[in-house]
């Protein structure tokens, strides 16, 4: 099984003398993970434009293109190939939001899909001049609803019928998938749902796919328990979609809490993203482990010990050193702006979820990520 890592935000935390630790000893994690845990695979975002019109970053690793070379680079270095996570937005893409990208606001659907074209061809040339090699794209990131809204948006009809939209998301994935062909020949092409524990949607999406003669490689699927149900409904999803499309899968993202309790800084409270209230208010009972450090150590253990037993071919884990200091954002204000989300603090809302705990120490479930 491949294993791998997306740390896209791996410079701007860098940029805060972070500090990690195996059994006391301090490491460098990326080297780390790839030699002593047999991770070979880097999984990295990239953004259009994610800065403000008076240029303030976007935050959340604002994985422009020069972001993308820096850790790209570095990660050939350690020895990991490349899986480019292409968003087709200046921000974070979702299930709740796919904002399309400033600079293609008000463009007609044809404008859009040869903007889209012309810039995942024009990328990925930049990338291969710059000595990067890509071994795997993403054509959009977690697409259950559609990308590039709102012409590429996906909308529920009711239980009788397939959701609206699909013309138009088929168009921006097959421009992105020519450039791609085109320029990365050998490289694998995914394509990325989430809400895995969902059968007949992902039926219905990957029906659609087949049913216009979408050329890709690999089914990518985000798997985080909290949101996408327990082992049940995701493997029972994982083998119909083995059984009736016949495409390697692969989890391009997960994860899970080591600890509920807050990170503090000089006073100051920062919640997490999973955290007890998120419990309360959402009346989610998926947790199939307590949030802890043994509990994150058994969800890794059985998710890869089930995966094997599925046929899954890849796991990623989402962000596993993205530690909690001072000024590490999911987004700054001007992040939250471009994606209507003033209502939430712009503090780094994942640190719970690392395979590091707040001090930089490794937790047990670093040890079960493992060939």
């Amino acid at each position: 099984m491949i294993l791998g890592i997306d740390a896209s935000t791996q410079r701007e935390v860098d940029a805060k003398s972070p500090h990690y630790f195996y059994q006391g000893k301090e490491i460098e994690p990326w080297r780390f993970l790839h030699d002593h845990n047999g991770v070979n695979y880097m999984r990295l975002r990239l953004w259009l434009n994610p800065y403000s019109e008076k240029g303030e970053p976007y935050g959340g690793g604002t994985n422009d293109y020069e972001t993308f070379k820096i850790l790209a680079l570095r990660a050939q270095k350690d020895g990991y190939k490349i899986l480019l996570d292409f968003h087709y937005s200046d921000f974070w893409c979702d299930p709740g939001k796919q904002t399309m990208p400033k600079a293609w606001v008000g463009l007609s659907k044809e404008e859009v899909a040869s903007r889209l074209y012309a810039y995942t061809k024009e990328t990925l040339k930049k990338a291969s001049s710059d000595g990067i090699k890509i071994d795997s794209i993403q054509i959009g990131n977690e697409i259950t609803n559609g990308m590039l809204w709102p012409l590429g948006k996906l909308n529920y009809v009711d239980e009788h019928h397939i959701r609206e939209g699909y013309e138009n998301l088929i168009l921006f994935l097959k421009a992105g998938i020519k450039a791609a062909r085109e320029v990365t020949p050998k490289a694998l092409l995914v394509i990325h749902l989430e809400n895995s524990g969902n059968l007949v949607l992902h039926e219905e999406f990957y029906t659609q796919m087949a049913k216009h003669n979408l050329d890709y490689d690999v089914i990518g699927l985000s798997y985080y328990p909290y949101w996408h149900g327990l082992f049940p409904a995701f493997f029972a999803n994982v083998e119909n979609l083995k059984a009736k499309f016949h495409k390697p899968i692969w989890i391009v993202e997960t994860g899970y809490g080591f600890t509920m309790e807050p990170f503090i800084f000089d006073g100051g409270f920062q919640d997490n993203l999973i955290s007890e209230e998120f419990f309360k208010k959402s009346a989610n009972v998926n947790r199939p482990y307590p949030l802890s450090k043994e509990g994150q150590k058994d969800f890794v253990k059985a998710l890869l010990t089930l995966s094997k037993e599925h046929g899954i071919e890849a796991i990623f884990y989402w962000e596993p050193t993205w530690l909690p200091l001072p000024g590490l954002e999911w987004a700054s204000k001007a992040g939250e702006t471009y994606t209507h989300e003033l209502e939430k603090s712009t503090h780094n809302e994942w640190a719970n979820q690392c395979l590091f705990d707040y001090e930089g120490n490794a937790t047990p479930a670093l040890d079960e990520f493992k060939v």
